[in-house]
């Protein structure tokens, strides 16, 4: 069994064809310089997109292409806080009424921690 072994071939290295008769597709180099100032080509298809930044194989950072193909800006929406999120529920007068009403139980211990409604429990007795 060992004597029908492929002697030499290596897991995923090589294929064994060769290219005669194979058309490759039609491709171009689109060159990309970063802030450290190296250049570089990448390899790409005629028919892709071609994409205004690339990382740099040297340094790492991005590159700008060389092309003139500008980065797209991001439209970035403003945060939103609790304070915009309430008043998408409510308006400003309902929110007021709302306070006034919180109020008005909380001094009336009819809510709020039990300590408090103790203490007002002992002042109305005496």
């Amino acid at each position: 069994m060992a004597e029908r072994t492929l002697r030499g071939a290596r897991l995923g290295g090589q294929s064994f064809e060769d290219e005669r008769g194979i058309e490759f597709a039609a491709r171009q180099q689109v060159g990309y310089r970063c802030k450290q100032g190296h250049d570089f080509e990448v390899t790409m298809s005629v028919e892709a997109d071609i994409p205004a930044m690339w990382e740099c194989p040297r340094c790492g950072a991005e590159a700008l292409s060389t092309a003139g193909i500008l980065p797209e800006e991001k439209v970035e929406k403003p945060a939103r806080t609790h304070w915009d999120m309430l008043l998408e529920r409510r308006s400003e007068k309902e929110l007021e009424d709302i306070l006034k009403e919180r109020l008005e139980l909380l001094r009336g211990g009819e809510i709020g921690p039990a300590h408090l409604h103790r203490a007002n429990k002992k002042k109305r007795v005496s």
